[in-house]
């Protein structure tokens, strides 16, 4: 099956936006791959939108899933070079210093655009060895493969459940690594995770980054994406901190989030709304049948 998958890479890219342009009414209006979920989140979010403009920023949203689809297929099998035509990096040199420093650091990024395409080409752009953290697939032939895809490049791919023994290797051999962290997902334990305001909800979030941030002294450096036309995206990098030890708890996760806020309130199509984002309580999580599983401490 995974090699079909790659024989439709093969195609041009021209027909896989053609097939996306296709595809996005099926997903959409036929098969109404979670559109319940997409509805609920943008009405949590936008509160002040109208029916109309909510309805309007949904359609964009399936138009550009679907490109991120064709999009991850193509990059299943792209050269080197296609992907840095397609993915332009504006100011990697700010990582440079770090690195001359011995230095890791940690790039934090979310599911805003196309994140594929860093991960398959990062260590190629950077002086730092590249970390992709990220969970685990539910189907593990699945997940080797896709794994196998994006690290054909060099960057390595990390499971965040072991990737406390990773950072610690690298840092015992003095090893400067670029850890890149997307981290909007939801968390699975709300006991362990940073509440914050996000889009004007009380949302649980991800602390991981900035817990290692602190216990390895690693500057925090936030990556944006932005998507300039279709298939084209430009990646620029801005210093969060380099003192992380020196930041009151917490900062680094509310200014985080503040600024992936403000990218989605600009552009909220190019945010990944199909996922459960909301579906932790401050003591449990809230299961598809809108019942409370409550999570002991």
């Amino acid at each position: 099956m995974y090699r079909i998958l790659l024989l439709f890479a093969y195609l041009p890219l021209v027909l896989h936006y053609a097939l996306s342009s296709l595809l996005w009414p099926v997903v959409y209006y036929v098969a109404r791959y979670r559109v319940k979920v997409v509805r609920e989140n943008l009405r949590r979010s936008f509160p002040d939108m109208t029916e109309k403009e909510l309805r309007k920023t949904e359609r964009k949203y399936y138009r550009h899933l679907s490109d991120l689809v064709v999009e991850g297929l193509y990059n299943m099998r792209a050269s080197l070079r296609l992907v840095r035509k397609h993915y332009i990096f504006e100011n990697e040199e700010l990582l440079e210093p770090f690195y001359n420093e011995n230095r890791s650091v940690v790039l934090l990024s979310s599911h805003y655009n196309n994140w594929e395409y860093m991960i398959t080409s990062l260590d190629s752009r950077i002086s730092h060895h590249a970390i992709g953290v990220g969970k685990p697939l539910d189907n593990k032939g699945f997940g080797r493969f896709i794994t196998a895809r994006r690290a054909r490049y060099g960057t390595e791919i990390v499971d965040q459940t072991n990737v406390r023994d990773v950072m610690e290797y690298y840092y015992k051999w003095n090893i400067p690594v670029a850890y890149m962290m997307l981290s909007d997902q939801s968390p699975s334990n709300p006991h362990r995770s940073f509440w914050t305001t996000f889009l004007g909800q009380e949302t649980a979030f991800l602390f991981g980054a900035e817990h290692f941030a602190r216990k390895y002294d690693m500057p925090v450096i936030i990556y944006d994406v932005t998507k300039l036309h279709r298939g084209y995206y430009k990646v620029s990098f801005s210093l969060l901190t380099d003192k992380p030890n020196e930041t009151a708890e917490g900062t680094i996760t509310r200014e985080y989030a503040e600024h992936l806020e403000k990218q989605i309130r600009e552009h909220p199509q190019y945010w990944l709304w199909s996922h459960r984002r909301w579906k932790l309580t401050h003591d449990g999580r809230i299961m598809k049948n809108g019942q409370i599983k409550i999570i002991a401490k």
